[in-house]
């Protein structure tokens, strides 16, 4: 008898395990935002009083004027390997380097008000 409930036992737990993986997958997958923030959060850390604050404005704010998508995939690689805006030539498609000037240009003002003032509506 206690072998059967220790078998049974066992059973159930092989078969819930699986259940509760299935589960709890969606809720793993990272949001792009909140991934961005993670990794430029420690970047930020010493040189800001709220990190996540300045990331997630850089993110929602500086970021989003970029309209181009390598550009923009680029200047969010930069700031969350190094913590300040940076495009790398290598990051960005060759017919699109020239762009890089002036995508710093459109997003200065943006940047400047998340570095400095985080919490204040861009609106």
């Amino acid at each position: 008898m206690y072998l059967r409930l220790c078998v049974a036992a066992f059973l159930s737990l092989l078969t819930i395990g699986p259940v509760e993986a299935q589960v709890r997958a969606p809720s793993r997958l990272p949001d792009p935002r909140t991934e961005f923030v993670r990794q430029c959060a420690p970047r930020m850390l010493g040189r800001w009083e709220h990190p996540e604050e300045v990331c997630g404005c850089l993110h929602d704010h500086a970021a989003a004027v970029v309209e181009d998508r390598d550009l923009r995939e680029a200047l969010l690689r930069g700031i969350s390997e190094t913590g300040v805006p940076t495009i790398e030539t290598d990051w960005v498609p060759a017919a699109k380097q020239s762009e890089i000037g002036a995508t710093f240009t459109k997003i200065a003002k943006p940047t400047l008000q998340c570095m400095f003032d985080p919490a204040k509506d861009r609106s």
